[in-house]
């Protein structure tokens, strides 16, 4: 369990409660949970939760680690449509091989805790999972 609050007597009557009731042990300061990594800034009150080795992991394993990064995630360029679904079912039968689905769960989790702002692109892309074209 993690417990924050700037207010250091308020932690101390918590977790005597809660140590009255649980087995509990002082692990000291938070690095990670979740596969977040947390940094403090305590000057400025600031907290920083970062994903980045989950995503290189996400990478690794859908073999993009060497892919180009970009600053938007969906450049307005790009036009997705069913145009780009595959039109025979052999064209469909070798994008089934494809683990797109779990690409995109695998961001999905990335924008519930860190990053929202790929959200709108995984929307984009989660429409054609069913019927996905070498374009999507």
């Amino acid at each position: 369990m993690l417990i924050a609050r700037s207010n250091q007597v308020e932690i101390g009557k918590l977790k005597r409660s809660l140590h009255n009731k649980f087995a509990m042990k002082e692990l000291g300061q938070a690095r990670h949970i979740l596969g977040m990594r947390i940094e403090r800034n305590r000057t400025t009150k600031i907290l920083f939760l970062s994903q980045s080795d989950y995503i290189h992991k996400v990478l690794k394993r859908f073999n993009m680690d060497n892919a180009k990064p970009v600053s938007t995630p969906l450049l307005m360029i790009i036009r997705l449509s069913d145009r780009d679904c595959p039109s025979t079912e052999e064209e469909r039968k070798l994008n089934r091989k494809i683990p797109y689905s779990s690409a995109v769960g695998s961001i999905m989790y990335a924008i519930v805790a860190t990053r929202p702002d790929l959200a709108y692109v995984v929307g984009v892309v989660s429409w054609y999972m069913s019927n996905l074209g070498r374009k999507h």
